[in-house]
């Protein structure tokens, strides 16, 4: 608690409110708790973040396990991943998510997983970079769909200690294609969006029918 007590002190520096910081990292606590009821995140693999304002998110420290966080746990970054007082080290990869709130204003969380579908799925398809589902009901959870007649495409970037290069990488395809709802790292994990926790949640999960069902479906096939 200590920890979190020195960054409301830092709060007036950075123009925020202390209910916003407390707000959000009860969020993201919480969405560790949710997630790793389904083995989402497993050990300490994963991470979270939520905005604050136009200039600054809170995200997860590095090397925490999701399912057993507190707000010591949550440290404040800006939108270039600099670290905004305290001593906790963000993700490696804290920059796959401030390029989404840089992108789109909308997004007010993004996750993080370590998805054993997803990451199955990227070696089933591969060399494949896109994954396109089709005819699901539960495309309907996404923006604008109304119909099982539909397709989902979610690219697959391959995985990479140059977290700089693949920041890069999709920061250009998503300027290039905006209307995609996540991303996979292939043998890796996968990330998602939402404009607040509560939507990017469900999307989490109808990502994960999609993933799983994919994976079945196609080792299924591959078997026959």
């Amino acid at each position: 608690m200590r920890a979190f007590v020195a960054l409301i002190f830092l709060l007036p520096l950075l123009n925020l409110e202390a209910s916003s910081l407390a707000e959000a990292s009860q969020e993201i606590v919480e969405a560790g708790v949710f997630l790793n009821r389904f083995g989402l995140c497993p050990a300490t693999s994963g991470n979270f973040s939520r905005r604050l304002d136009d200039k600054h998110i809170a995200i997860t420290a590095s090397g925490k396990h999701k399912g057993e966080l507190t707000v010591d746990d949550v440290l404040i970054v800006d939108l270039k991943g600099k670290v905004q007082g305290g001593d906790k080290k963000p993700s490696a990869e804290t920059l796959l998510h401030t390029i989404l709130y840089v992108l789109f204003d909308d997004v007010g969380a993004v996750l993080h997983t370590h998805s054993l579908n997803g990451s199955v799925l990227t070696r089933l398809v591969a060399p494949d970079n896109v994954l396109v589902t089709e005819g699901y009901e539960i495309h309907k959870a996404f923006p604008n769909i109304k119909t099982h007649e539909s397709k989902v495409q979610i690219p697959i970037f391959e995985n990479s200690q140059d977290i700089d290069a693949m920041f890069r990488e999709v920061a250009a395809y998503l300027q290039q294609h905006p209307n995609v709802y996540g991303f996979l790292i292939r043998g890796h994990g996968f990330y998602t969006w939402g404009r607040d926790m509560k939507e990017v949640k469900i999307r989490v999960e109808a990502f994960e029918y999609l993933f799983e069902s994919e994976w079945k479906f196609r080792a299924a096939d591959g078997a026959r």
